[in-house]
């Protein structure tokens, strides 16, 4: 990975001027592979209205870190210390102007710090129907096998606000589909992963546009 797109090694990005008043910018944050990252930021790569301005992750080896440096899109690790007892994370994404905070597939709870300086303006995407399937521990892999468990007839999608509790935000967006007979874990994981590609990056643009 290019060690230039590493926000402590793109000096210059601090001193970044926002001539485009207009354009909106979005802070990703994300604790693994980052397939929604991906395609976030194919969504928004030639928009005239946003763009995906910093990536973020908990885990130095995240693959999300080299689809950011594909993009050529910042990136910044932070430790536990840092997220909870410091207010490194809520500097970085104000000196950049962040308007939207976006969770895909990270996997710590916000910190109240966090929550405050951007007010509904943190948003999550979780792998079942809310208020179903969610709260501490629920990602991944637990989630589509608890629906499995339970014999759910149907499974889906929650895009929502943050709040200081897992999963337990307002909703935006939900999308669903049936539980076929034969249906295992894999197969709920794929679709589910095709509704979330489809619907988070425009759920997004939808949001930001009514922001001023």
């Amino acid at each position: 990975m290019s060690e230039k797109y590493h926000i402590f090694g793109y000096k210059s990005i601090f001193k970044y001027k926002r001539f485009d008043i207009v354009k909106k910018r979005i802070a990703i944050f994300a604790s693994g592979s980052g397939s929604n990252a991906q395609k976030i930021m194919e969504h928004f790569k030639y928009s005239s209205l946003a763009e995906v301005a910093l990536v973020l992750s908990n885990n130095p080896e995240a693959y999300v870190l080299q689809r950011a440096d594909n993009f050529e899109i910042p990136s910044h690790v932070f430790d536990r210390k840092t997220f909870y007892e410091s207010d490194e994370i809520v500097d970085i994404l104000k000196r950049l102007e962040i308007d939207l905070v976006v969770l895909a597939g990270f996997l710590w709870l916000v910190p109240e710090r966090l929550l405050k300086a951007f007010p509904n303006k943190i948003i999550n995407i979780h792998p079942a129907l809310l208020p179903k399937f969610g709260g501490k521990g629920m990602y991944g892999d637990r989630v589509h096998q608890a629906v499995l468990a339970a014999g759910e007839e149907e499974h889906g999608i929650t895009i929502h606000f943050v709040n200081e509790k897992f999963d337990e935000g307002e909703v935006i967006h939900q999308a669903k589909f049936k539980i076929e007979n034969g249906d295992t874990l894999e197969i709920l994981k794929f679709k589910g992963q095709q509704l979330e590609h489809q619907y988070f990056p425009k759920v997004i643009e939808n949001l930001l546009k009514k922001y001023n």
